[in-house]
């Protein structure tokens, strides 16, 4: 069992590595804490962000502080599910030769699975990928290889519709989190970015992170003691319950949205493993604010982030999402009161 001293080093560690991050990726704050808040709860990420914005320079930097090993994909039309477990070729003899491919080639210590631009991959790899993220394995050459420390961190691109293909629901729904990357607005951290050299060279900027930081193999045990440290309450129960309920049906909780039906806005609600995943990140952000009790402040504070993508609307008002999206939300945490 992990003690309450090991704990507290841990988060020790983990603010450390907050902050040599926020000093590498300047102007993700709160995309770093997320990301930060999904590493110590085990889940997968799904990024939505513009091109440039510091999405791969993010994860590299995650990684390099975990000490696992880094691998990224790019989803293409043409990918098909054998490109991430294998890859063919003829060597100097002009014999064909099969090699690892990306999800077998570190084994065991694969430790971030990025896949760049997956909506532009076909449902099959998709489908192979729920399985990753789900049992951490994969099948391949009749044998199930095992990958027990991956996270698996997804980008949409939302600018280009053209060859893309939409994830399902159960794709989506196995990401922990949905976070959005934005460009920075503040003038002085557009500055930095544009003229101070040391954000020009990633590798060097990367570089800067203490390797191994925190050691990625040992993030599974202490995820576990970290969920069992964050104590509950029955009241916070109900209050959970209720914010569920609401996100699937908000007329009996009295959510309203101006010129909304809100009896046909919602076509399904969170599962519960969404729930789940929201209550695990909770638990990690009271850990990370030295806390032993789960307080509502740290489910509000993930609530977005983590619920937002499982609320699937009605296709009626599924063109004004981004609108109605962080408007129902905010709708939810300030219709239901908070214990």
């Amino acid at each position: 069992m992990t003690s309450e001293t090991q704990l507290s080093d841990w988060r020790g560690k983990a603010l450390h590595f907050e902050q040599q991050i926020n000093h590498t990726v300047i102007g993700q704050r709160q995309a770093v804490r997320d990301l930060l808040l999904a590493v110590f709860a085990r889940g997968h990420v799904l990024l939505e962000g513009q091109v440039g914005v510091g999405k791969t320079t993010l994860l590299r930097a995650m990684a390099q502080g975990l000490g696992g090993h880094y691998q990224r994909v790019e989803g293409t039309i043409d990918l098909m599910p054998s490109d991430l477990i294998y890859y063919t070729y003829l060597n100097s003899e002009g014999r064909p030769c099969v090699d690892p491919g990306p999800l077998l080639k570190q084994g065991e210590q694969l430790s971030i699975f990025f896949f760049n631009e997956i909506n532009r991959a076909r449902p099959q790899v998709h489908s192979l990928l729920l399985r990753v993220m789900a049992e951490r394995s994969v099948n391949a050459f009749n044998r199930d290889y095992a990958m027990p420390h991956v996270q698996v961190f997804a980008d949409r691109n939302r600018v280009e519709r053209e060859e893309t293909f939409e994830l399902p629901a159960a794709a989506r729904d196995r990401f922990m989190m949905e976070i959005g990357i934005e460009a920075p607005s503040e003038d002085a951290v557009l500055d930095e970015l544009m003229f101070n050299p040391r954000f020009h060279d990633v590798d060097s900027l990367i570089a800067t992170i203490d390797n191994g930081l925190i050691a990625y193999y040992q993030l599974n045990r202490l995820a576990a003691e970290i969920q069992q440290h964050v104590q509950t309450s029955p009241t916070l129960h109900r209050y959970a319950l209720d914010l569920w309920k609401a996100g699937s049906r908000p007329t009996q909780y009295g959510i309203r949205l101006s010129d909304v039906e809100m009896a046909q806005l919602i076509q399904a609600g969170a599962s519960p493993r969404g729930m789940s995943y929201f209550i695990r990140a909770a638990k990690v952000r009271a850990w990370l604010e030295d806390r032993s009790m789960l307080l509502p402040e740290d489910m509000q504070a993930v609530f977005q982030v983590t619920m937002a993508h499982r609320i699937f609307l009605n296709p009626m008002y599924g063109y004004r999402r981004e609108e109605l999206m962080p408007a129902f939300i905010e709708g939810i945490l300030n219709g239901i009161a908070a214990p």
